[in-house]
């Protein structure tokens, strides 16, 4: 493409992410900046159609760009606009410390209510369970309910099944060893670790961990595997609203949650700045929509992914930095001791 071409369709999409409307040769002629006509802006306007980076909705109509237009324009012509110092100050105050379930939720909204269309957030890829603190407390009979504290302050419950009933005093000192010997270490460290141990206590203690470490063996309290926030947002994007079906779809999809999940799970494996445009996320409720990811880290280490999905027709200027500075602003609240 040459330089004039080039010129031409960053143009015609900026004034189409703009306007929403098809770009006319005329439109063109008076803010491409070119000193050229009307006609060969036609000319050079009728070879980008040719090559597949525009397109016309209607016969009589202007030029509104394909998603192998909005490819290119991101990947060879866009400028990326830094945030103001305000906006990004703005920022900033929504990552104080806090847990890590709180921070992804902020994280979602923050990127849904600064962009207008849905935040996603995958919450951190978490291969063990650990805990600050454990406790056993009796429900009934058999039934004894497992209240495990997370390092970072997050409580979560269990129902265990026994095979007889303990007493309180039992449960008490099953908890009282656990937390003196095991706290701060994941289930499947502990489980290494007391396959000779296990013969030496006593016998409610052995049962009791036993539990306890199959049921973190089974990832019971792995928190939502993501959030999305803003998705009604898109019922106010003209692009996408016209085509109810497609948006029954896409709804159907955040509920279902598998397609986006590996989505995100590609990005997890990206470095950077991730953009997929239409069809190139492979899911086809995302035809009409485009996703820009960023990966997140703890401690130098990739655990999750932000994200925004929008119309293709998105400011990417604008959503690419949003997206990039909130992960790393989340990896830097979760990465706080």
């Amino acid at each position: 493409m040459n330089e004039r071409s080039r010129i031409l369709l960053k143009s015609l999409i900026e004034k189409h992410i703009s306007d929403g409307q098809p770009i006319g040769s005329r439109q063109l002629a008076k803010s491409s900046g070119l000193e050229l006509s009307p006609a060969s802006i036609r000319n050079i306007m009728a070879d980008l159609e040719e090559t597949g980076f525009i397109a016309s909705p209607h016969a009589s109509a202007g030029r509104i760009p394909t998603p192998r237009g909005y490819r290119f324009f991101v990947d060879s012509l866009l400028t990326v606009q830094p945030l103001d110092s305000i906006e990004l100050h703005q920022i900033e105050d929504q990552f104080r410390p806090d847990s890590a379930d709180r921070l992804i939720t902020t994280a979602s909204q923050l990127l849904s209510n600064l962009t207008q269309f849905a935040g996603v957030v995958k919450s951190p890829s978490r291969h063990s369970t650990s805990f600050r603190r454990i406790e056993f407390v009796s429900l009934s009979d058999k039934r004894i309910l497992l209240i495990v504290v997370t390092p970072d302050g997050d409580v979560q419950n269990k129902v265990l099944e026994a095979s007889r009933k303990f007493s309180d005093s039992e449960l008490i000192e099953a908890t009282n060893y656990l937390n003196q010997n095991y706290a701060g270490m994941s289930f499947d460290a502990i489980k290494s670790r007391i396959q000779t141990e296990l013969k030496k206590l006593k016998e409610n203690i052995s049962q009791l961990m036993t539990l306890a470490i199959s049921a973190g063996e089974e990832n019971s309290f792995k928190a939502e595997e993501y959030i999305v926030s803003g998705e009604k947002n898109l019922l106010s994007v003209s692009d996408l609203s016209t085509n109810m079906d497609s948006l029954r779809t896409l709804f159907d999809m955040f509920d279902k949650k598998t397609g986006i999940l590996q989505l995100l799970d590609t990005s997890d494996r990206a470095k950077g700045i991730q953009i997929y445009i239409g069809g190139e996320s492979g899911l086809v409720p995302l035809d009409e929509c485009s996703v820009v990811t960023a990966p997140y880290e703890v401690d130098g280490e990739v655990v999750g992914t932000v994200g925004v999905i929008g119309p293709t027709r998105m400011a990417y200027e604008r959503v690419i930095p949003i997206v990039d500075i909130t992960a790393k602003l989340l990896s830097g609240a979760l990465s706080q001791p």
